[in-house]
C-alpha cells in the first residue's frame, strides 16, 4: 500500500503579499457596515491567502468621514467613553458631538474595535488612513476606488 502525500496548506509569510491602496467613500454609508467591510479589508480576509498571524490586508483611505451616518436613535444616544487617569476623570460625547469636532475618529474607533486585539491588530490599525473631506494625501499610492 503506498502513502500519499499529506494535502499542504498555504501559509502566507510576512511581506511576501504585495498590498494595495483602497479608496472608500463614507457619504450616506451606514457606519457599523462600513467599518466591517474595511476591517475586513485591512485584515485580508477578502484575498485566499488570508493568514491568521499575518499581515496580509491593504491599506484603507476613508474619505468623506464627516458624511457617515447611523440608524435608529445612535445618533441622540450613542456615547463614546474614556478616562483621563485622573480622579473623577470620566469623560464621554454623543455621538453628534464626535461627529461635529472630530469625525474622523468616528470611523477610526468603529474599525479598530473589529480588528484582533493584538500587536497584529495594532499594526492592521496604522494602515487605515480616514479624514473628514473629499481630500488625502495618498495619490502617489495610486489608489483604488472601493464601491461598497
Amino acid at each position: 500500500m503506498a502513502l500519499t502525500p499529506a494535502m499542504k496548506s498555504y501559509r502566507a509569510k510576512p511581506g511576501e503579499l504585495e498590498q494595495a491602496w483602497h479608496v472608500v467613500d463614507a457619504t450616506d454609508k451606514v457606519l457599523g457596515r462600513l467599518a466591517a467591510r474595511v476591517a475586513t479589508i485591512l485584515m485580508g480576509k477578502h484575498r485566499p491567502t488570508y493568514t491568521p498571524s499575518v499581515d496580509t490586508g491593504d491599506f484603507v483611505v476613508v474619505i468623506n468621514a464627516e458624511k457617515v451616518r447611523v440608524t435608529g436613535k445612535k445618533r441622540q444616544d450613542k456615547e463614546y467613553d474614556w478616562y483621563t487617569r485622573y480622579p473623577g476623570g470620566h469623560k464621554s460625547m454623543s455621538f453628534d458631538r464626535m461627529q461635529q469636532k472630530h469625525p474622523e475618529r468616528i470611523i477610526e474607533l468603529a474599525v479598530q474595535r473589529m480588528l484582533p486585539k493584538s500587536r497584529l491588530g495594532d499594526k492592521l490599525g496604522k494602515k487605515l488612513k480616514v479624514y473628514a473631506g473629499s481630500e488625502h494625501p495618498h495619490q502617489a499610492q495610486q489608489p483604488k476606488i472601493l464601491e461598497l
